[in-house]
């Protein structure tokens, strides 16, 4: 088991989590991906469900009403960025450029958040953990495995990843990479970067969300016969065999079957 044991430098990605419309049918879908145990939280943390694997925290479900005036947001999964200090990093956030769209709050005594986006629109969450430090558990089956940038512009987003976070954007060092590029934190690979140009015209910036996998294929099964759809079918690649899908309320995630390392 990948347990983590050690708190995550910022810049890491700690957490994700996904907001959907309907919360209950999140939580039963992905229990039948991934094995998840999970259930609806306190009302007074808005009903936020912190799911397990083996008994260690991996993803979160929530669910989001529509503010007033405002149309309900749309399913989406969300990668958080540790940090030592929410508050400073909201700052550095503007000024380096970029959007906040929810301000730094507490969360109990577990940690404080925010979401903004970076300045080609990426959209990410930042986690000053507390009591909590994000995932319990990564890089095995059904856990957080990679997180992934997308962005049309590497320069705009080199310089505001190093302002904010201290991370560097740099070509992977890997055979048949091609323009793909490293999210480095401390000279430690921690996340990828990939050209928006090579995936669908119209695609936003954003950062993709992938869970390991046993098996690609029998994820994508899965899914499918619970009403999502694979929007990039398996496919093998240098790392692995691996699927982009939506689930049956839209949300984007990636699944892959590493190869060993």
């Amino acid at each position: 088991m990948a347990e983590v044991t050690e708190p995550y430098a910022p810049g890491t990605p700690c957490w994700v989590d996904v907001l959907a419309k309907d919360q209950q049918a999140a939580l039963d879908l992905y229990a039948d991906l991934f094995g998840w145990q999970g259930e609806v939280g306190p009302a007074e943390f808005g009903g936020y469900a912190v799911c397990t694997l083996k008994g260690k925290p991996v993803a979160g479900v929530m669910t989001a009403p529509a503010q007033e005036g405002q149309p309900v947001p749309p399913p989406v999964w969300t990668t958080y960025l540790s940090t030592d200090d929410a508050d400073a990093a909201q700052l550095a956030i503007t000024e380096a450029g970029g959007t906040v769209m929810m301000p730094v709050m507490d969360v109990g005594t577990i940690g404080r958040s925010l979401v903004a986006a970076d300045p080609t629109g990426a959209v990410f969450g930042v986690w000053q953990p507390l009591d909590f430090r994000g995932a319990g558990i990564v890089n095995e089956p059904g856990a957080l495995t990679w997180n992934e940038l997308h962005t049309g512009d590497f320069a705009a987003a080199t310089e505001f990843y190093r302002d904010v976070f201290g991370a560097e954007i740099a070509p992977m060092q890997m055979e048949g990479a091609g323009d793909y590029h490293s999210f480095n934190v401390n000279g430690r690979s921690v996340a990828g970067v990939a050209n928006l140009h090579n995936d669908p015209a119209g695609t936003p910036a954003h950062w993709l969300t992938y869970f390991a996998a046993d098996s690609t294929d029998t994820i994508v099964d899965t899914l499918t016969r619970n009403g999502g759809k694979a929007l990039v079918p398996p496919f093998d690649m240098m790392a692995g065999r691996m699927a982009v899908l939506a689930d049956p309320q839209g949300a984007i995630f990636a699944v892959i079957n590493p190869k060993p390392m």
